[in-house]
């Protein structure tokens, strides 16, 4: 696995289920790739070839606008490795998984 992308996905809407029911389908797009990802309470993190997923990042606001955001903001982080593999979720954090 050469990347792995953290992605908050905020969109621009004043009510908070209004807010989880836009994000919750930013996550299902994300799932839907079959690649291994992570949820957690502020991003979350998918792993894999690094353009597959620049183009899932991109994908993802075109999708919290299609539900409904009249705008959305990304905050992105990557780690990208060309030559060899990063840590991956698991190295990360499983030992603080329950």
């Amino acid at each position: 696995m050469e990347a792995s992308v953290a992605i908050q996905s905020l969109p621009s809407v004043m009510d908070d289920d209004e807010l989880c029911r836009i994000v919750d389908e930013v996550i299902a797009y994300i799932a839907s790739t079959g690649y291994n990802y992570f949820v957690g309470p502020f991003e979350t993190t998918i792993e894999g070839p690094y353009d597959e997923l620049m183009d899932i990042v991109k994908e993802c606001q075109h999708i919290a606008i299609k539900a409904g955001a009249p705008a959305v903001a990304a905050y992105i982080k990557v780690s990208y490795k060309p030559e060899g593999e990063v840590l991956s979720i698991e190295k990360k954090t499983g030992k603080y998984q329950k």
